[in-house]
């Protein structure tokens, strides 16, 4: 399905809602460019980890203002998961960023003024041509305001957790229903709740509560909205 107008779709949404694979899917049938912005800040997380700029669950805010210089974030087309890889300064850290260590600490690392805003002008950098779907917390709100599309994606509590708790486990990662539980609804309120860009649904965005809805009844229903937006614009 390709359209005319190669328009901007921004997808919102809070964790393990299924957001990310339906704006996978979305890019891929339209054969637009799929940004995982959440990709972006996790990779940040992990260099700040590394460097040890996070100390007792406190990120070290002023240390890392100072290197956010040093980080080089860029994506590459993975052609075996026919998906884009998040590379940290040359290196593949797209099974990385994805680890329990990593996601426990990213929404403490995207409260941070000065990381959101170099993020944000990569992102901007990256959409400005059109053609392209972007996931995250606040691309409708903050990143592409004025995209032709904005969706917010959203699903129950319980399956958020069993659907966050597959993912682990499908790349041997071994952790408790009540664990995950726990990560999200911090995450949640860390999200819902910073000052800076906070996890809202904007009044002209589309929400799609995934609950009950499979992947290709997800899609479908995406497409469906991207028409009726592209003949819009």
């Amino acid at each position: 399905m390709l359209q005319e107008k190669r328009i901007t779709i921004a997808v919102d949404g809070y964790s393990s809602c299924g957001k990310s694979t339906l704006a996978k899917a979305l890019a891929k049938s339209l054969g637009y460019v799929f940004i995982d912005s959440g990709a972006m800040y996790r990779g940040v997380t992990l260099y700040c980890m590394r460097q040890q700029l996070i100390q007792h669950s406190k990120p070290q805010v002023d240390l890392i203002e100072k290197e956010l210089h040093n980080i080089r974030l860029t994506f590459e087309f993975n052609e075996a998961s026919a998906s884009s890889d998040l590379f940290l300064n040359g290196e593949n850290v797209e099974k990385l960023i994805r680890m329990p260590d990593v996601a426990a600490n990213v929404s403490k690392i995207a409260t941070i003024k000065s990381v959101r805003h170099k993020l944000v002008e990569e992102q901007r950098a990256i959409g400005q041509d059109g053609g392209i779907v972007m996931d995250g917390r606040d691309i409708g709100s903050v990143v592409f305001p004025d995209a032709e599309l904005k969706l917010f994606v959203t699903a129950a509590p319980e399956i958020r957790a069993q659907r966050r708790k597959k993912e682990l486990e499908e790349k041997g990662v071994i952790i408790s229903l009540d664990e995950v539980i726990a990560n999200l609804m911090e995450r949640d309120m860390i999200d819902s709740t910073r000052a800076e860009s906070p996890l809202i649904q904007v009044e002209d965005a589309i929400v799609i509560d995934t609950t009950e809805l499979t992947r290709e009844e997800q899609l479908l229903k995406a497409l469906e909205l991207v028409e009726a937006a592209a003949c819009r614009s």
